[in-house]
């Protein structure tokens, strides 16, 4: 099956459908979507912006992660379920824009920033926890983090615009 036959099969199932046509379901999806949005990336903003070293110097990083980790975490859920459920309702109108690929791609290469800031400097946040300017690598991190995340949003905004074209 392919890519643009799956998306069929999601567009046309029962929920898809349901959802879609929903006066009620669709717009709390959506609106769940971009509250756990405003969440998540709010808080990484916050974050990212310690990491580089312009807010919140005086708070040890190590503080800040602990304690927003699981709020993002949450909001993070959240997005990917409505995602998931946005996509399913849509599929078969996003699946060929090319900003939908960028913005699944850039979540992709966030996730992958993340990851990699958590095994090279997460683990040894005890090293640079209370320096008000982080090591490049940490500033690093937090740039990129910066960058995709306002790609994904600004990517996310234009589908529904870009989908009627």
């Amino acid at each position: 099956m392919s890519l643009i036959e799956f998306s069929q099969f999601l567009y046309d199932s029962e929920t898809g459908t349901a959802i879609r046509e929903s006066l009620f379901v669709f717009p709390i999806i959506e609106g769940l979507h971009l509250l756990s949005l405003a969440l998540s990336v709010g808080l990484i903003v916050f974050t990212d912006l310690r990491l580089i070293g312009w807010f919140l110097r005086d708070v040890p990083a190590s503080q800040l992660l602990r304690e927003l980790r699981p709020w993002l975490l949450g909001g993070f859920v959240v997005q990917f379920i409505t995602g998931i459920l946005l996509f399913w309702a849509l599929a078969t109108k996003v699946v060929e824009l090319p900003i939908f690929w960028i913005k699944l791609v850039v979540i992709l290469l966030a996730g992958l920033n993340v990851l990699w800031f958590e095994f090279k400097w997460g683990r040894r946040v005890s090293e640079w926890d209370t320096q008000s300017t982080p090591p490049k690598g940490v500033k690093l991190a937090g740039w990129a983090s910066l960058a995709f995340w306002i790609i994904v949003v600004v990517s996310g905004r234009l589908i529904p615009y870009l989908q009627y074209k």
